[in-house]
């Protein structure tokens, strides 16, 4: 049976990586001014460019030297599609996994989204970031003397609020896992963003059946579903 896994935060949340919607959530804390939605935006990026990446930069790239745990590692050979932007798939050894919303170790040229066909990502100098001057070091990092200009500026590989999945995030080859799948798994998600609803839609469209794993599962309008309610490391050691 070909099995999909589709993850979210709650995988990462034993790598000490804050969920997004916890006490210490990502998309809980914003700026001075700001909440994360307005934060996390392209129109953020382009109108106030140093505050987006500060704000980037402390709430996630300061994850980066985190390493993978045991749920990552059992599902380094599974055919996953993962929310989190952390990398930690890659690490534990998957080499196919699809990072939906993108990966923070990466960035990409500054482009029109109609353009993202012709864009690829590459990595990003975080190194390169000296602390003790952060906003000169990231506008070097980001290629930006005041305002990002497209196609010469980076910008982070993440999908932001105002974005849509573009063939850079593989949505495409995202969708043709999610038709194949014979079996569908959820782990740690909220099913609260785009691509949860589009995997559900396909599963009851094709009667494929699905698992939710986390400790507090959201309850969908579907009957072919069996709930774990456990972390995701208690759903592998009893697989």
């Amino acid at each position: 049976m070909t099995t999909l896994y589709i993850t979210g935060a709650g995988v990462s949340a034993e790598s000490g990586i804050p969920t997004f919607r916890g006490e210490d959530g990502f998309w809980t804390i914003g700026s001075r001014n700001y909440t994360p939605q307005e934060m996390a935006t392209r129109a953020m990026y382009e109108q106030d460019t140093l505050q987006f990446l500060r704000w980037y930069y402390h709430r996630f790239a300061t994850y980066r030297h985190h390493g993978p745990n045991p749920v990552h590692h059992w599902l380094a050979d599974k055919d996953l599609i993962t929310q989190n932007i952390d990398g930690l798939d890659g690490k534990a050894g998957n080499k196919d996994y699809i990072a939906i919303h993108g990966r923070l170790d990466q960035m990409t040229l500054f482009h029109d989204q109609a353009m993202a066909e012709q864009v690829s990502s590459i990595e990003t100098p975080w190194d390169d970031v000296d602390e003790s001057a952060l906003d000169a070091s990231l506008k070097s990092v980001f290629r930006i003397e005041d305002k990002p200009v497209l196609g010469e500026s980076y910008k982070p590989y993440v999908l932001l609020f105002d974005e849509y999945y573009t063939e850079l995030y593989r949505i495409s080859e995202a969708r043709a896992r999610m038709l194949a799948a014979q079996r569908m798994v959820f782990m740690g998600t909220s099913f609260s963003v785009n691509i949860t609803m589009m995997a559900l839609d396909i599963a009851m469209a094709r009667e494929t059946p699905i698992e939710i794993v986390d400790p507090q599962p959201v309850k969908v309008p579907y009957e072919n579903t069996t709930y774990h309610a456990m972390t995701a490391l208690s759903y592998i050691e009893q697989s």
